[in-house]
């Protein structure tokens, strides 16, 4: 009998499964889908000037590390039924935070990038020096996460969560495989950097860690889409994807 079993669990994985794993360094970020206000914010002169293309393209090509979304279900437990066997029901899928590392570059326009970005959110863009607190930004108002339902303006009612936070999965293979896993992030926004050392001695390259908060997550097997159009095989190679 354990021959037969093991025989058929040989049969149902092939050989290129075996010998052929997925690596952890062949990977590709992209965000997009920035609301207008945000983006006339982050090209000011506050924030560099950066503009959309800088952040579409290379924010990915500069991430070193990122995590995948994982979830798991909250649960209720149902006693004194059959025979006094406890029973568990989920009731809520709980989404846990991915955190994405990214290089710093010699213009520090990263961490412009999400400085800006934060600085949107928690409505620090809007404040002044007042007589009452004789302090800059001592009242903020919070911006809308999906926009101002009250107003009319493109301008005013845009949100700080993006359309588009993704990380495509892929291997050395892609361009024949054609094996791709997409992790959409629904409604991201940045919750907070991790804290950034710096020192004299021994010189290393600059990074900083963002925590990403997000709606939920979305599976599929094929490449995000950009904008309105979807993301070629090509494009993982040109945005920088890391493969080795």
């Amino acid at each position: 009998m354990a021959s037969l079993i093991q025989g058929y669990k040989m049969s149902a994985l092939t050989k290129q499964d075996l010998v052929n794993p997925a690596l952890d360094n062949h990977y590709q970020v992209y965000i997009s889908g920035m609301p207008k206000a945000l983006q006339d914010l982050l090209n000011s002169e506050k924030y560099g000037k950066l503009e959309k293309d800088w952040y579409n393209q290379y924010v990915g090509v500069l991430c070193t590390e990122a995590t995948l979304p994982t979830s798991s279900f909250a649960t209720a437990e149902v006693k004194d039924n059959f025979q006094g066997i406890t029973q568990q029901f989920a009731h809520t899928r709980l989404y846990v935070d991915s955190e994405f590392t990214f290089y710093v570059d010699k213009k520090y326009k990263m961490l412009k990038f999400f400085e800006g970005w934060m600085d949107y959110i928690s409505g620090t863009i809007h404040h002044t020096k007042t007589p009452e607190t004789n302090t800059r930004g001592y009242y903020r108002k919070f911006n809308y996460p999906l926009g101002d339902p009250t107003s009319s303006s493109q301008k005013a009612t845009g949100g700080y969560k993006v359309d588009t936070l993704s990380i495509t999965k892929f291997e050395k293979d892609f361009q024949t495989s054609k094996d791709y896993l997409t992790y959409e992030f629904v409604n991201a926004f940045p919750k907070g950097m991790t804290s950034m050392q710096v020192k004299y001695g021994s010189a290393e390259l600059l990074k900083v860690s963002v925590q990403f908060g997000y709606d939920r997550y979305i599976v599929s097997h094929g490449l995000p889409q950009r904008g309105n159009n979807s993301i070629g095989a090509n494009d993982l190679i040109g945005t920088g994807s890391n493969i080795a």
